[in-house]
This record gives C-alpha cells, structure tokens and sequence, in this order.
C-alpha cells in the first residue's frame, strides 16, 4: 500500500475524446481559486474546509449565475434554496464535514459582512459529506480560522487532490475517497470555453473506471468494507461559457448524472449536489439551447475524471477504528490493462 499516489491520466486513464486545461483542474477556468485547510491529527480528526473562490466575485459585481440541483437530498446544503430562487452565487463555496457545515457558514457570512459594509443580507453557500467514518465529527472543529485561511490561500494553481481539505476523511466506492478536480475546453457558438470541476467524494457503489467495474472485495481482500454512514458527494462546476441559471441547472443535472459513470449506488442516505456557475461578464448573452452539448459533454467527463483522481491522489487513512484503504495503483493498471481501456503513456 505504499504505491506513490497520483492522477488517473497518470496511469493511463484518459475519460473521453476532449482537451484538457492546461492544469487539468477547475483552475483552468479563468479566475477561479481553490484552498485548502487540512485537520489531521494522525489519530481521530480528519478533516478540514475546501473554498472555491471565484476571483470575479469583488466590488461592481457581488453575483454570477449559478444554479443547484440535488440529485439525493440527504444532505445540509446551506444556502442552496435562494441559488435555486434568485439563480445567482453571491460568495466563495465551502465544503467541509457535515456537523461543522453551520459553523462554516457563519465563518462565511462574517468574511462577505467584512467584504460588504452595509449590506443586510447574504447568502453564504456551505456544502458537505459524512467524514464520521474516520473522523470524530462530533468535535465540530472547524473554527472561523480554518475557514478564513482557507478562503485566504487560495490560488489559480493546481489544487492538492486526495486526503486534503474537506476531502482528509471521506470514503469512496470502497476506498479512500477525497478532493478531485479536472477540466475540460471546448468550443460553444464558434468561442473557445473551459469547463472544470472540484469534488469532495464521500458515496457508496462499486468503483468503475472506463467502464471497468474494480470492486474493493476483489483488489483488497482484506479490507474494511463497513459502509461509512451518510455516503455523499458535493460536485463543483465552474465554467466560462455564457449560461444563464437555467442553462447552469441543466449543467448541474449532468454533473450529478456522471456519479453514475464510475459506480455510484445513489443511495438513500446520499446526499449528491451539484453547483454550477459562469463567470460569464454580465453584458454577455448566454448561447442557444442548441449549442449547449459540447458544454454537456466536458462536464460530464471532467467530473468523471475528478472523481476518478479523488480516490486515486488519496492515501491509506485509519480513524475512530477503521481503516479506508488506498486504490491500489498496479491492481487497477493491471486490470484496465487485460480490458485493453488504457492509453500509451509517453
């Protein structure tokens, strides 16, 4: 279990016909920072706070169009009901563990007061997943200074993927699960466009890559495969195609529908979100229905490929008495290998 972790194209898992960015993340999309702040205290606490911050948002301009869709609402989406009503973000978005979402928010909601003086109302966007599997997530111990720090160091670099952020205790398909991202650049209306998705991967099902099912009975036979409670995913699309809410609604349907590709169970108690917006300027009109599937298409495998590098950047991590085991590089390869689904490496 010591296999160096990296990306899934690493291996030679390409997810679809389309470009890349040039970081293969959602940072791809112009403007758009991520942070981490990681909790991990070796022991029981595994866990931290994800801020994805879109740089657009600033003084002239305090909204994007956004849009929410719940594909299972067994979860605490802060903020999620006035996105749905009014279709447009107003402040960064968190992901953290799910007991310390509401002290996320209000962390939040200080940082666009201090940002805004003077206003009387904001609507701070916190997402979440379980981490109680391996993390005691009764402490709540996320503070004001966690989240602050991580809004603060965020960057347009690549961001750190696997056991990072409020991906440090979440589980997966059987595996160690985390903070993924990928991207990918089409063209829409004969304009070039990037799409790029962040995920916190926390849901049940049999990993899939490339349509290769790699259940953990079979590669780890000896791992714990106690089902951690409350399996969830938190997806994050940002683009900068023009696309109004609504269009970004359909956006986030398709992000949700690509859980599906690498074996998610989609069950009960899986609280699976998707959020989509554009950091399209606001004197832009958004394209045509008509145009809209090359958009569709790069979410699809860009989420894909951001949930496939959420399990594979992770490492073996062991908490409150379990253990979520690593995905083991060689077994994987080996596997996709004999389907013949892998690309050359250089």
């Amino acid at each position: 279990m010591n296999e160096q972790r990296c990306r899934a194209r690493d291996l030679g898992i390409v997810v679809g016909p389309l470009s890349t960015g040039r970081h293969n993340a959602i940072t791809d999309v112009a403007g758009i920072l991520v942070g981490h702040t990681t909790i991990d205290d070796g022991a029981d606490l595994h866990t931290g706070v994800t801020a994805v911050v879109p740089s657009q948002l600033g003084p002239g301009r305090w909204t994007l169009p956004a849009a929410v869709y719940s594909g299972n609402g067994h979860g605490k989406l802060v903020g999620s009901t006035q996105v749905d009503e009014l279709g447009v973000l107003e402040s960064p978005v968190l992901l953290t563990g799910t007991l310390s979402v509401f002290r996320a928010a209000d962390a939040l909601l200080g940082y666009l007061m201090d940002r805004r003086p003077g206003e009387l109302s904001f609507n701070p966007l916190v997402g979440e997943t379980n981490d109680g599997h391996l993390s005691d997530i009764r402490r709540r111990p996320i503070t004001e200074e966690h989240v602050l720090a991580a809004i603060a160091g965020a960057s347009g670099e690549p961001p750190a993927e696997g056991c990072v952020g409020a991906g440090t205790g979440t589980s997966a398909l059987g595996f160690k699960g985390g903070i993924g991202t990928s991207s990918r650049t089409v063209r829409v209306a004969d304009l070039p466009a990037t799409v790029g998705a962040l995920v916190q991967s926390n849901f049940g099902g049999v990993l899939t890559a490339l349509g290769v099912p790699l259940p953990v009975d079979e590669l780890i036979p000896d791992a714990d495969r106690t089902e951690p409670p409350g399996n969830s995913c938190m997806i994050v699309v940002a683009t900068d195609a023009p696309l109004d809410a609504r269009q970004l609604g359909r956006l986030a349907r398709r992000a949700v529908f690509a859980m599906g590709r690498v074996g998610a169970s989609y069950s009960n108690a899986s609280g699976d979100y998707a959020i989509a917006f554009s950091t399209i300027p606001p004197d832009r009109s958004p394209i045509p229905d008509v145009e809209i599937n090359p958009v569709f298409a790069a979410v699809l495998d860009a989420v894909e490929e951001a949930l496939l590098n959420s399990l594979f950047a992770a490492t073996t991590t062991s908490g409150r008495g379990h253990t979520s085991y690593a995905v083991p590089h060689r077994a994987v390869v080996g596997r996709l290998s004999a389907a013949g689904r892998l690309a050359a490496r250089a």
